[in-house]
């Protein structure tokens, strides 16, 4: 009986993801650093919070939790990350990160290394489907770039969060692109095309601001230098973004790399095969705080849902909507505001994908372009907000070189992508291709 009884709104059941949300923004910014209390600490304040503040008997409760945490996307999510960790650390530790940047020296005129970055980040993240995976393989990269080249660390950054967000926004094979066909009801293909549409304008936008500020570096080389790689240390990358690209699954993909990644190491004599499995698992511990956020905020987000947090906000827009325009920005508002109290665009569209489809059906929208319109705003809030697993993720990687400013006002395709969105749902006519 308890599954079968109605959800009642209530605004009272956010507190727990505010208490979450003000926690880690509170002690980052009286601290003037966002790692000063670790993320998945300040969910379990929330979630305690949960508990104390929720009516329902422990056991409840805590069913509610773990059914959150063990949610098939969640999961997903979470051994993605421990794949692409450990083939992050293998090909690290193999050179194929220093072979990558060495190339892109060697061939990317210093003047481009801006766009290559967020061509490259969007293409792997298009072929992975993951932008945190993009993310953790050419992290290490954009550093390397920065530290070898007069190039800008933050303008290099902001090219990657940008990039790889682009990717995944478009990649078929992305949770978020699965999420969002699956709750409108439409097919892959037909979101892909409809979401290029829009995707496209705003990168092309960014490429020009790139290239426009990559301009002055070619000012800056030093004499011809003679960069040393080996081609076959970049076949592990390569061997992803073709088996991603022929469609093989997201899993198997990264599997292979990593792999392919050790039995390259192992040829070069870089470790032993026992070393290999070290490796790996460093690569897995690397992804303990993303991991563990993840797990969390799906569990806090069912309590929080079971008891009637979402459905106040779904009803809190669905009196904004008048017409079919005001719908699209109702959509677009329902699943940015739960994205930003939960910081998983993928949970956010699952959650979101079931109301947009009702709203959808009751204003007669065009399926494909509600399905666009929820996995990219999902994309847009999910790239900027400071305790989003791919801003912490870069941020870590550039270890207090550049700040959360830094990063976010040098990402200029989530901003041209934000605005472009909104004039497409406003002047859908004008600009209907």
């Amino acid at each position: 009986m308890e599954k079968n009884k109605k959800i009642t709104p209530k605004f009272s059941a956010l507190l727990p993801l505010f208490v979450f949300v003000f926690t880690f923004l509170g002690v980052g910014i009286y601290q003037n650093d966002f790692y000063a209390l670790p993320a998945p600490i300040a969910v379990i304040v929330g979630i305690i919070f949960a508990f104390i503040f929720f009516k329902q008997t422990i056991t409840a409760k805590i069913d509610t939790l773990l059914k959150g945490c063990g949610d098939d996307k969640i999961l997903t999510m979470c051994l993605i990350y421990l794949l692409a960790g450990a083939f992050a650390a293998i090909t690290n530790v193999t050179g194929s990160v220093d072979a990558i940047v060495n190339l892109g020296l060697d061939v990317i005129a210093i003047q481009y290394i801006y766009v290559g970055i967020f061509i490259i980040a969007g293409f792997l993240s298009v072929s992975t489907g993951t932008s945190v995976g993009a993310i953790v393989a050419l992290a290490p990269i954009v550093i390397g770039f920065a530290d070898e080249s007069s190039a800008d660390l933050a303008i290099l950054c902001g090219a990657l969060l940008g990039g790889s967000m682009f990717g995944d926004n478009l990649s078929i094979i992305s949770d978020t692109t699965i999420a969002a066909t699956q709750s409108l009801g439409c097919k892959m293909s037909d979101k892909f095309k409809q979401n290029i549409k829009i995707a496209v304008p705003a990168a092309l936008f960014t490429i020009a601001i790139l290239i426009f500020q990559g301009s002055d570096l070619e000012s800056d080389l030093t004499e011809s230098a003679v960069y040393n790689y080996s081609i076959l240390k970049i076949m592990p990358y390569v061997l992803v973004i073709v088996l991603s690209i022929v469609g093989v699954n997201v899993f198997v993909t990264l599997l292979l790399g990593t792999i392919a990644a050790g039995v390259l190491g192992i040829a070069y004599g870089d470790f032993t095969l026992i070393e290999s499995t070290k490796i790996a698992y460093t690569g897995f511990t690397n992804m303990t705080e993303i991991f563990l956020l993840s797990l969390l905020t799906g569990g806090l987000a069912a309590m929080v849902r079971r008891n009637g947090g979402i459905e106040f906000i779904l009803v809190k827009i669905k009196k904004l909507i008048k017409n079919k325009k005001s719908a699209q920005f109702g959509i677009a508002a329902l699943v940015s505001t739960i994205n930003m109290a939960i910081a998983n665009n993928t949970v956010s569209i699952i959650i979101a994908g079931p109301i947009a489809k009702t709203i959808n059906d009751e204003y007669h929208l065009d399926n494909k372009k509600t399905a666009s319109i929820l996995d990219i705003f999902a994309c847009i809030f999910q790239g900027v907000l400071p305790y989003g697993a791919q801003v912490l993720m870069i941020l870590s990687f550039s270890k207090g070189k550049i700040d959360y400013l830094d990063l976010i006002g040098n990402t200029w395709y989530l901003l041209l992508l934000f605005t472009y969105t909104l004039l497409f749902i406003a002047f859908k006519r004008q600009l209907k291709a």
